[in-house]
């Protein structure tokens, strides 16, 4: 994905880039890669780059998370394809997740709460907001 703003204007502030605001960006990309491709595998694939995307956002290793889909040699060449790609995608929703931090710190909450509260609102975000939800079918 492309942005007219970068990641350290979200981190700082000066653009109200949200985790809805990145899922449907995300989600419109997947759409537009996988056009003919029927809805489901494409709500699927949006599923698995975003976790992916969390997943090394939040500073894990990505052969961890690839081990969960070595079963799959398809799934397995996806993700491999895909991981240089998604760079930016990852860069951005890291900047996103450390404003949700600092907004918790800013608030006056101390370091390990702030992150335990923006886990939870990214849980809670990410259970309430589906973007393939609204579309049609």
């Amino acid at each position: 994905m492309e942005w007219e703003f970068t990641p350290e204007q979200v981190v700082k502030g000066e653009v109200g880039y949200g985790l809805e605001g990145f899922r449907d960006d995300l989600a419109r990309e997947v759409r537009d890669n996988m056009a003919g491709v029927p809805r489901a595998e494409q709500e699927q694939a949006f599923h698995v780059l975003y976790d992916l995307c969390h997943w090394l956002a939040t500073g894990r290793d990505f052969e961890a998370f690839a081990a969960e889909f070595s079963e799959s040699p398809l799934a397995d060449a996806f993700l491999r394809t895909i991981r240089d790609p998604i760079a930016p995608n990852v860069e951005m929703l890291g900047a996103i997740l450390q404003r949700l931090i600092m907004e918790r710190v800013e608030a006056g909450l101390p370091l390990e709460q702030a992150l335990n509260a923006a886990a939870e609102f990214h849980g809670a975000t990410v259970r309430r907001h589906n973007p393939f939800a609204s579309q049609a079918a």
